[in-house]
């Protein structure tokens, strides 16, 4: 059997490189799912994410120095702890710098709403919101400003389809895109329900209201984020998928 050289065995900047890239992405899953499954509040959950990210750059760094050193025996291990760390690292550190782009594009709001003057109310899904951060309550003309400025697309939606159409399209499409439907009072046109994101797990609450408008039907859709002072976007997206969905 073939003894293995010193230049088989990864070097001590990819082995380092590799752990640490390891460590990085253990403790983002950590940061998410611990969130998620309600093990600490989402702030330590975004720092145990941050901290992993700085690490994810350390170990990227690490990784790009023991590939270099590797480069000329691309098929022996040096090489490929050298790039699986780097590969892994990559995907951390740019996912982290990925959301504080996002977060430094977007304005500092979480409540997005097609109807700014006389936004929908939340009713039933009140009582879900005891412990939740940010209020029920509607931030006013600072919060509109904001959102015309950068989400000036964000409208209501008109339908030449009755209302109890409207509401019986509204509810499906809701449905389908996997939102919990807290409540759904045909009577009074509106529509409750609460979206919850993949990793962190964060809820975002939902509110659609379905009134007469001519002949037809207005659709106004609001929501808003439990946590957190920016939403990354989420809700704007949000409303944009459902009203998308709502025309076909």
């Amino acid at each position: 059997m073939k003894k293995k050289s010193k230049s088989d065995k990864p070097s001590p900047l990819a082995r380092a490189g590799f752990v640490i890239a390891l460590a990085a992405v253990i403790a983002a899953l950590m940061g998410a799912l611990g969130t998620h499954y309600g093990s600490w509040n989402f702030k330590t959950g975004i720092s145990v994410f941050r901290w992993a990210a700085y690490g994810a750059i350390a170990g990227a760094a690490l990784s790009l120095l023991g590939l270099m050193a590797s480069v000329r025996i691309v098929i022996q291990r040096g090489f490929l702890t050298a790039f699986v760390g780097l590969l892994i690292s990559g995907a951390i550190a740019g996912t982290a710098m990925y959301w504080r782009h996002v977060a430094d594009s977007v304005p500092p709001i979480h409540d997005i709403s097609t109807d700014t003057q006389d936004p929908p109310r939340f009713v039933e899904i009140l009582r879900l919101l005891k412990s939740a951060d940010n209020s029920p309550v509607y931030g006013g003309q600072k919060v509109a400003f904001l959102q015309h400025k950068a989400y000036p697309h964000i409208a209501p939606l008109i339908l030449r389809i009755s209302p109890g159409k409207a509401f019986e399209r509204a509810l499906a499409t809701a449905r389908s895109m996997g939102w919990q439907i807290i409540d759904d009072n045909k009577g009074a046109g509106r529509i409750e329900a609460v979206a919850t994101t993949f990793w962190f797990g964060f809820m975002d609450d939902i509110v659609i209201r379905i009134r007469p408008e001519n002949s037809g039907s207005r659709i106004d859709i609001r929501s808003e984020s439990r946590v957190g002072e920016s939403d990354l976007g989420k809700n704007a997206g949000r409303i944009r998928e459902f009203l998308t969905a709502m025309k076909r």
